[in-house]
Order: C-alpha cells, then sequence, then structure tokens
C-alpha cells in the first residue's frame, strides 16, 4: 500500500487542522491505520491508532480529547482531525498502515506516507 499524507500547514495555538492520508490500493480495510509525528530533535511518537473497520480507536495521553482519528474504507482514506492545537504539537506527521492484527497500542507499522509538516504558533 502506498500512503500520501496531506493537510499540514501554520496555525495558531488554539485552533485546528484536518491531516488526510490517502492509500492506494483496494486493500484499505485491511489496514490497521496510525498517525505518529516527529518533532524537531525527537525521537518519532505514535500518536493514535485506528482498526479496520473504525470502530476502535486509541490515543497517547497528550492527545486524547484534542485529537480524533477516523477512516472512510470507501474513499481510501484516514483523517486526524486536531483540535486545540498547541505549540508542543508542531512536527511532521506520518501516516502508517500495517496488515497484522495486534493490540492498537502495537506502534509497530509496515508501510509509511511522507509527512506532512504542522506548525503551531504561540
Amino acid at each position: 500500500v502506498q500512503l500520501q499524507a496531506s493537510g499540514g500547514g501554520l496555525v495558531q495555538a488554539g485552533g485546528s487542522l484536518r491531516l488526510s492520508c490517502a492509500a492506494s490500493g483496494r486493500t484499505f480495510s485491511s489496514y490497521v491505520m496510525g498517525w505518529f509525528r516527529q518533532a524537531p530533535g525527537k525521537e518519532r511518537e505514535f500518536v493514535a491508532a485506528i482498526n479496520r473497520s473504525g470502530s476502535s480507536t486509541y490515543y497517547v495521553d497528550s492527545v486524547k480529547g484534542r485529537f480524533t482519528i477516523s477512516r472512510d474504507n470507501a474513499k481510501n482514506t484516514v483523517y486526524l482531525q486536531m483540535n486545540s492545537l498547541k505549540p508542543e504539537d508542531t512536527a511532521v506527521y506520518y501516516c502508517a498502515a500495517r496488515a497484522r492484527s495486534r493490540s492498537l497500542m502495537d506502534p509497530t507499522y509496515d508501510y509509511w506516507g511522507q509527512g506532512t509538516l504542522v506548525t503551531v504558533s504561540s
């Protein structure tokens, strides 16, 4: 599967952005999808995940209540709605996919998209 992330940009603190990740192929619904981010000088951080049907999600504590992951299997797309953004959310955001069925908390993914930069100004 090939992944293409988009939707990043510059936003003021407290604002919102929605990231999208479009997947190629006709088996999108068979993949668990995740979002990661990497801030300058920091390690990559697992942010959120969603199961194949979209019925179950996982979030890292720092984004709970502010970010929402969702998917549209008919459109082969996964989204990350980001609200109440903070300067510490500034990072390159990556979407990822895996076919293996594991806990949503498992940060192991097989396929990666290119990143999209989110910059939150104070």
